[in-house]
């Protein structure tokens, strides 16, 4: 099914703005701003992954792995200035964001402060 396929995909410079800030209008978007060579960031991913797959409805969730070709000039785009970042994206807009790891309590009272309840 191409919808559960794309619950969870990669990302980069040239399909951001039509797989994140476009698709954002139906679904919330979240944008994992990582690295290979960052432990946070390994920490992180299944974390985030969770959530996303228990939130079916309600999240998306892209991965852009900052080293790959010119994806760090996203990392500019948005300021981002460490790994992980995750920013959320709603509208097209960026409506919050965090850097490093966290707990998978810590994950979902975030995504609650600025989406309201989640529906599983």
């Amino acid at each position: 099914m191409e919808a559960q396929q794309s619950l969870i995909f990669d990302v980069g410079l040239e399909d951001f703005d039509q797989r994140v800030l476009a698709a954002s209008a139906d679904q919330v978007v979240l944008v994992d701003f990582w690295a290979e060579w960052c432990p946070p960031c390994i920490v992180l991913a299944p974390v985030i992954e969770r959530v996303v797959r228990e939130h079916a409805g309600t999240l998306r969730l892209a991965k852009l792995e900052v080293d790959e070709g010119e994806n760090m000039k996203l990392a500019g785009r948005y300021q981002v200035r460490g790994f992980p970042t995750v920013i959320i994206f709603r509208d097209g807009e960026e409506l919050g964001r965090f850097a490093g790891a966290k707990s998978y309590t810590d994950l979902v009272a975030f995504l609650q402060r600025h989406l309201g309840p989640l529906q599983a």
